[in-house]
């Protein structure tokens, strides 16, 4: 014990620079560690090399012309950044959204759950050795994200959104893989066009029948997979109460065994209509919370089920009919005067949100992500905070992982699942 403890004595405690260019940092994170031979003593998050100033840059901005800001902080994740901010006009307007339109939402917020957990469980593996669940999650992905560019021909920044409801209604065709490919043989591109013959609500009931089989590939890959848990099991511990204080939200929440979901505590849109349990953690350790993010890609599949089902029976309006908040009909626009100005209107001057003050928050797939928006009357924000709940999990990086390897580090990063377009903002 003595000659132990003369051995971790003479060990030379040095600082490293973690970062900003590491790919397992998951983006602009200058970690500077403080170690003691490879046992992480101190660690200081170095944040700000991605600022761009989205929240002023909003303020000069139209409420209309802000709404593409919202896609590029959390780039996971960008339809439920948009869903914050839309709320937050909505209820400053007293807007009333069209049924079908909360439907539609709700369905993408699930795609967008989806798309995010496979990212974060294919990226997080990655960071500790496992290499394939990378390329499986990728291959969901790919779908999922050209179910965004069918509603908005973007396959990322989708801005899908409006206030009052969604751009457009889903679409009747899916885009197809090009029958004439040089690279690919005509058997196998009929295998890859077979589930785009009918409409994008055609098409995601498909990809929710074969999911629940994806899910099943990832978790036996890695859920009793020894190596995975040797890195995951008792690393990172967060206790439910410090997770509490520390102002943990959705996953790392979760993950400490805290239910605490706002879709069932505070819901909006059509949550509290729709069947869906909220999976939680025991131990507060990263397995925990990768077994937790597993789980709700099961329970995101179930809800967006649920909205195909609901959306194939019941057409309706997508967007408020208010014509000083949504543009008109193209066909109306060429018949009518008062329509065309509206529409000029609309799109240059933007218009007036009464004076006030709103905080909006959604459960996004990162937690809590909320937009306190402060109206004077104007046609643009007054001003604009957002709460990234990346920011707020970052803190805690320090004591998370002190105590632990350097090795670690990287698992403890990797299950917080920050991206740092939101943190910076």
């Amino acid at each position: 014990m003595e000659q132990d403890d003369k051995i971790m004595s003479d060990i030379k405690s040095y600082t490293l620079n973690f970062g900003p260019q590491h790919p397992a940092a998951h983006g602009v994170l200058r970690l500077i560690l403080e170690l003691n031979g490879e046992v992480i003593q101190r660690a200081d998050p170095h944040i700000g090399l991605l600022h761009r100033g989205t929240e002023k840059l909003a303020e000069s901005k139209t409420f209309l012309q802000a709404l593409p800001y919202m896609d590029r902080l959390d780039y996971v994740s960008m339809l439920s950044n948009e869903h914050a901010y839309v709320m937050a006009i909505e209820r400053l307007m007293g807007i009333e959204v069209p049924i079908r339109a909360q439907y539609i939402r709700v369905m993408f917020d699930e795609i967008t759950r989806i798309l995010n957990h496979l990212m974060s469980v294919g990226t997080h593996a990655l960071d500790v050795g496992a290499m394939a669940v990378m390329l499986y999650a990728f291959r969901e992905r790919e779908d999922l994200m050209d179910c965004y560019e069918a509603v908005s021909g973007a396959r990322m920044h989708a801005a899908y959104y409006r206030p009052g409801g969604v751009y457009r209604d889903l679409p009747d065709t899916m885009p197809k893989h090009e029958i004439d490919s040089k690279y690919r043989s005509v058997r196998e591109l009929k295998r890859l066009n077979a589930n785009r013959e009918g409409s994008l609500l055609d098409f995601i009931e498909d990809f929710t029948l074969r999911f629940p089989k994806c899910v099943d590939e990832y978790e036996t890959l890695l859920t009793d997979n020894r190596i995975w848990k040797q890195r995951l099991v008792g690393i990172g511990v967060v206790e439910p109460e410090r997770a509490k204080q520390l102002g943990f939200s959705g996953v790392m929440l979760r993950g400490s065994g805290v239910e605490w979901d706002l879709r069932r505590k505070q819901p909006y849109e059509v949550y509290d209509r729709l069947e869906f349990n909220v999976p939680v953690g025991v131990n507060g350790d990263c397995y925990d919370r990768y077994l937790v993010r597993v789980a709700e890609m099961r329970e995101s599949n179930r809800i967006i089920a649920q909205c195909v089902k609901w959306l194939k029976n019941n057409p309706g309006p997508v967007i408020t009919d208010d014509h000083k908040i949504a543009p008109p009909k193209r066909a109306d626009m060429k018949t009518g005067m008062e329509d065309l100005i509206h529409h000029f209107k609309l799109f240059t001057e933007g218009y007036s949100v009464p004076a006030g003050e709103v905080y909006s928050a959604v459960e996004h797939p990162k937690g809590e992500f909320g937009i306190y928006m402060v109206s004077d009357g104007a046609n643009k924000p007054y001003r604009l905070k957002i709460r990234a709940p990346g920011f707020v999990h970052l803190q805690s990086l320090d004591e998370m992982s002190r105590g632990h390897m350097l090795a670690d580090a990287v698992t403890i990063i990797g299950t917080q699942d920050i991206v740092f377009g939101e943190i910076d903002r």
